[in-house]
């Protein structure tokens, strides 16, 4: 009947948060429990220090999409990298996984760089096929760099540390970058796409122009890494820096646009705290029903070591990561790790290869948003996209493969940092 119930909602529209709510409503009412943990839980999330981190990053993060940030970290990017065999696709690589990182949505980086990095790829003689691919893949690199609102909010619901969880995805997130640029260096090669010659008048000029955005980075993950604040004083600090950036330097923003920046930002906001409240309240209930303990039995039963799991994860985990995001988040990560803690598998790598499977699953076929996120931007039919991502999906996977069971991968940087 609940199964029922959550399906009818879901395909008349109704939100997903009262859709998880009501199903967790529903769920107490038949075992006859009081339903005042969904309530409980949504106050226990108001009063977490750590929360104040999602809405000041992505305030910060919708200041940056709406100025002229990505026009000025794409040139600076070309000015750097544009030299070097592959240097475009590789500029265009950086420019979006840093852009994604900051603004914490693979969308806004499609919509917003896209329409620069495609053109751009094109004229310089890259393929078709690699130019569509390398940016609906770009297009989700950054989640696994600070300050990633999933990072974040994977941290609030598998509760663990946001600075650790930050620290353990730097590395994996580094290996994908250096990955994807080395395969666009083969294609460069191979389509004898020429190089771009070095100017330091062109460097300077974009430097210049990127002055006051090219401390950002530095300040906001030096600052985590060092240990000079946490992420949630990192948050505000972003905030703040981006504001007087964006708004009183660059005056891209003007002041009388500021308030409505500042309420599409915080519509978003608002839709993920009520989903979590709610995605928090229906975990609850699956922990007094021993849900976690009886899939655990049941997945034990057939699947006896560790690595058997984690292949078994990976794959589960690549199909739900088609859904949205932070819908995904709050639903599969409540019930996997009190799992995947009894098969021994530490709960920060646990994070990262979550985090990982996540950006994957939004270029895989056929449900991936990112599929249908360039298909609409570049007005490309969707199997020209399922085949332009191939090879960049059968590389990432590749690079799964080597986080997974490779553990140190993840957890060395955050051992070397002393993160509590």
């Amino acid at each position: 009947m609940t199964v029922l119930l959550f399906l009818v909602l879901t395909l008349i529209g109704t939100p997903l948060f009262a859709v998880v709510g009501g199903v967790a409503l529903q769920l107490f009412h038949g075992a006859d429990i009081s339903p005042m943990a969904v309530i409980v839980e949504m106050q226990r999330l108001a009063s977490l220090p750590a929360l104040i981190a999602v809405p000041l990053f992505t305030f910060a993060g919708y200041m940056l999409a709406e100025s002229k940030a990505p026009q000025r970290m794409l040139a600076l990017a070309q000015a750097l990298f544009g030299s070097l065999s592959g240097g475009v696709a590789i500029a265009g690589l950086v420019a979006c996984a840093l852009f994604t990182a900051f603004t914490g949505a693979s969308g806004v980086t499609i919509v917003a760089l896209g329409g620069l990095v495609y053109p751009l790829l094109r004229s310089q003689g890259y393929p078709e096929r690699f130019s569509l691919g390398l940016i609906t893949t770009t297009g989700s690199l950054g989640l696994l760099f600070p300050p990633s609102l999933p990072i974040i909010l994977y941290a609030l619901v598998g509760k663990v540390s946001i600075d650790k969880l930050f620290a353990s995805c730097a590395l994996p997130g580094l290996i994908l970058i250096l990955i994807l640029g080395a395969y666009a260096v083969v294609v460069a090669r191979r389509n004898k796409v020429p190089r771009s010659a070095f100017s330091g008048r062109a460097l300077k000029a974009a430097a210049r122009a990127c002055a006051w955005e090219i401390p950002l980075p530095f300040v906001i993950i030096g600052g985590i890494y060092s240990g000079t604040f946490t992420a949630t004083e990192a948050a505000s600090v972003m905030c703040v820096y981006v504001l007087a950036v964006e708004v009183f330097v660059y005056r891209d923003i003007r002041l009388r646009d500021l308030p409505g920046v500042m309420v599409r930002s915080q519509v978003l906001v608002g839709a993920i705290l009520m989903m979590l409240g709610c995605a928090l309240g229906l975990t609850n209930y699956l922990i007094d029903a021993e849900v976690p303990a009886r899939l655990f039995e049941l997945v034990s039963s057939r699947f006896k070591e560790p690595w058997q799991f984690l292949i078994l994860l990976n794959a589960f985990l690549l199909v739900v990561n088609m859904i949205e995001i932070f819908s995904a988040i709050v639903i599969v990560v409540p019930i996997i790790v009190p799992v995947a803690l009894q098969y021994g598998i530490d709960p920060v790598h646990l994070g990262t290869l979550f985090l990982l499977n996540l950006e994957i699953g939004y270029m895989t076929p056929p449900l991936g948003l990112n599929l249908f996120l360039s298909s609409r931007r570049f007005d490309k039919p969707l199997g020209l996209l399922y085949g332009s991502t191939l090879p960049f999906w059968l590389v990432l996977l590749a690079a799964l493969g080597l986080v997974t069971y490779i553990p140190a991968l993840s957890l060395w940087l955050p051992r070397v940092l002393n993160i509590p």
